[in-house]
């Protein structure tokens, strides 16, 4: 039988390095916020239901954050250390057996595999715990590991009371722990707020557990970047790059092709079939899914969308929860955005903007068009310069266009508005009535010629 795994992930401080009005965690790198990406790891050593997300400055914010993925919560009302947020969770914990791994919010890069191992080994040995360090060529700032008998840790001494010896020491705190349940939550009580800032020092855990004949061990991490923790806006930058390396190195392996991928922006959650291109400086955000044989141009953003197979994204497109239909063409310099939903080897060509627009199948609007809340029917011909006049101040109202229609150029649809199968809409028509099948309509204003006006008004002057 497995044991049980209980995980804390310390949440609660807002951060003051950061110099930000948000807390610390609820800042994003590689498309999520730092808290998201520690609560996905986690999950790799124990289910939602057992993590516990110690909350406190914003915690309203976290909870709302975090509620869907099923983690419990614990406020800590008062920030007096980390071994204070843990003691929050001693009521709600103490009484289930196994193990605790201790986590913290602010380091996302921790990889789900490093945590798998902190568990084996620590359920496997007969340690009360063991904690994970690694080796800095400068480990200033960070508090150091003094080993025992037979590698045992028997200390962790904050560099600011370091010896010089101590100091040499390159084997640095990451702070995070797994224990044995038992044994953590009885010793914790011991801890005491005996230092200058008078806070509750989860690393004092240590002497407490070897005071009482308990052994503490190390499990050493080669890479010391997934320990990397998000004090600042610099270090926030730099978590991020590492994150969208990784990204874009995951797709190429995969069968992507991505020009200049230093250049690219992708979150973690997005999904890309094979053969398909990215063109510089695409961004590629959110919950995005792209099917095999598509192209995203140049400096386009695609957002939290669905493409299918074979789509192309013309160079300076912009889409936000938008679905686009196998072999439709987009852009350049095109928008969709507020579901709008485009069908197979449709065409949206450049300056066109569609807003909660359905457009059927093999339709084309390729200049210079604005089509709002409207519906759109197969292989119907938008001209240049036509939009739809959705919004009468108050409310939006609908526009539909059946199938195989011809709308000529700066045609104006005053909504709410039906345009019936194969009708045609005169170029430069204002639109205010239904238009049944089959029928042309036209709404100019009959054409005026005064001979002679110009020479007659350049003599009033």
């Amino acid at each position: 039988m497995k044991s049980q795994i209980n995980v804390v992930i310390l949440a609660a401080g807002l951060g003051t390095r950061m110099k930000s009005k948000r807390a610390k965690v609820l800042h994003r790198a590689g498309g999520l916020s730092l808290i998201e990406h520690v609560v996905q790891a986690s999950s790799a050593i124990a289910p939602a239901g057992n993590t516990t997300v110690v909350v406190g400055h914003q915690g309203e914010q976290l909870r709302a954050l975090l509620a869907p993925t099923g983690v419990r919560f614990v406020d800590q009302k008062e920030q007096k250390g980390t071994g204070h947020a843990l003691l929050a969770c001693r009521e709600s914990l103490a009484s289930e057996p196994g193990f605790v791994v201790v986590l913290y919010g602010d380091c996302p890069l921790l990889a789900p595999a490093t945590l798998r191992e902190l568990v084996r080994r620590q359920t496997s040995g007969s340690a009360a715990a063991t904690l994970i360090t690694t080796r800095l060529d400068d480990p200033t700032g960070y508090g150091r590991i003094i080993f025992g008998e037979h590698d045992n840790v028997r200390a962790i001494v904050e560099h600011k009371a370091a010896t010089p010896e101590q100091l040499a020491i390159s084997f640095i705190n990451s702070g995070i722990y797994c224990f044995r349940a038992d044994l953590l939550w009885r010793h914790l009580l011991e801890i005491k707020p005996d230092n200058p800032v008078h806070e509750y020092y989860l690393t004092d855990i240590v002497e407490i557990l070897n005071r009482a004949g308990h052994g503490v061990a190390a499990m050493e991490v080669e890479n010391s970047a997934e320990l990397l923790g998000i004090n600042t806006r610099v270090e926030l930058a730099e978590v991020d790059r590492i994150f969208r390396e990784r990204k874009v190195r995951e797709l190429m392996l995969e069968g992507v092709t991505i020009q200049k991928p230093e250049t690219v922006t992708i979150d973690a959650s997005v999904q890309i079939g094979a053969d398909s291109i990215v063109e510089p400086f695409a961004q590629i955000l959110g919950n995005t899914i792209i099917g095999e044989e598509s192209s995203i141009g140049a400096c386009s953003i695609v957002r939290d969308s669905k493409l299918a197979a074979g789509v192309e994204i013309g160079p300076f497109t912009h889409v936000v929860d938008s679905e686009i239909e196998t072999g439709a063409h987009i852009g350049p310099f095109a928008r969709l955005r507020g579901k709008a939903r485009i069908g197979a080897k449709a065409r949206i060509g450049n300056f066109v903007e569609l807003k909660n627009t359905r457009f059927g199948a093999g339709a084309k609007a390729n200049h210079l068009a604005y089509l709002g809340d409207a519906e759109i029917g197969e292989n119907t011909n938008i001209g240049a310069g036509t939009i739809t006049c959705n919004y009468d101040g108050a409310n939006k109202h609908p526009t539909r266009i059946g199938k195989d229609a011809f709308v000529g150029s700066n045609s104006t649809l005053v909504a709410p508005l039906e345009i019936g199968d194969k009708s045609y809409i005169g170029a430069g028509s204002v639109i205010t009535d239904p238009v049944p099948a089959e029928a042309l309509a036209l709404g100019r204003a009959r054409q005026l010629i005064k001979e002679g006006w110009a020479a007659k008004r350049k003599k009033k002057k």
